[in-house]
């Protein structure tokens, strides 16, 4: 059995179209929706609505932490172009998701990123495509728990949940052999991104799980630049699958 895994696909549809060659299934650990990329800042709806200028000026403010003053230019930005928000953005992640979903071989297992929006998903989810959010799977003999989405942040990202909710889906799961999330375990060298250079948010409950159940694996993306990609919790490999939509490249799962 050979399983394909990405995530923080970020409106990359032309390399997921060929992501699953080769494999007996492709598994996505979210971030379909690409809003702003931090490295072309020409690419993604904000620059589409907004301009490349204020997109320099929005990431130059999030990366100095800035978040308020972020957040001020925004809404600014939204009362200069006079058309409804949610209207403006829900249109541009539905161009995205058609083409997105279109690319995703049969069957794919996946779950929800940070900045995905959930209930857009079930009108562009094929009959091959398994949608799975405090779920299990078995594939080839091994079960596969899905925890999508992020924990709260300053940055507001439309699928974060608290620290309770998150836990409960976390519980849900029981003991699997691989364990699948958005987010990695909170443990500082998978959560820290060298090229933002922050901590991003990790899962306390992924990494009590993790420690308490044993699974073989943990797999997860969000860090897109991560101090360390891979490391061992006990028994339980923990694998950043990389930024799918950088690379281009699946993290193959054989056995």
């Amino acid at each position: 059995m050979r399983v394909h895994v990405v995530s923080d696909v970020h409106g990359n549809a032309e390399a997921l179209a060929t992501a699953g060659e080769g494999a007996d299934a492709l598994i996505c650990l979210g971030d379909l929706v690409l809003f702003l990329d931090y490295h072309d800042h020409s690419r993604g709806i904000f620059p589409d609505l907004f301009g490349v200028e204020n997109a320099d000026l929005i990431v130059e403010l999030r990366t100095a932490r800035r978040f308020d003053e972020a957040r001020e230019l925004g809404r600014r930005l939204w009362a200069e172009l006079d058309v409804d928000r949610e209207t403006a953005i829900e249109a541009a992640v539905r161009r995205q998701y058609a083409a997105l979903f279109a690319a995703f071989p049969t069957p794919t297992y996946a779950t929800y990123g940070n900045v995905d929006i959930p209930g857009l998903w079930h009108e562009y989810a094929a009959p091959g495509t398994t949608v799975l959010d405090g779920q299990r799977v078995e594939l080839g003999g091994r079960v596969f728990g899905f925890v999508g989405g992020g924990l709260r942040t300053p940055m507001r990202t439309p699928y974060e949940v608290s620290d309770e909710e998150y836990a409960a889906k976390v519980e849900a799961l029981g003991e699997v052999d691989v364990l699948c999330s958005h987010i990695p375990p909170e443990v500082p060298d998978l959560t820290y991104d060298t090229v933002a250079r922050r901590f991003e948010r990790g899962s306390r409950a992924l990494l009590d799980a993790i420690r308490r159940t044993r699974p073989r694996y943990a797999l997860f993306g969000h860090v897109h630049q991560p101090l360390t990609r891979r490391m061992r919790i006990g028994r339980t490999e923990c694998v950043n699958v990389g930024h799918f939509a950088s690379t281009g490249r699946p993290w193959a799962l054989e056995w």
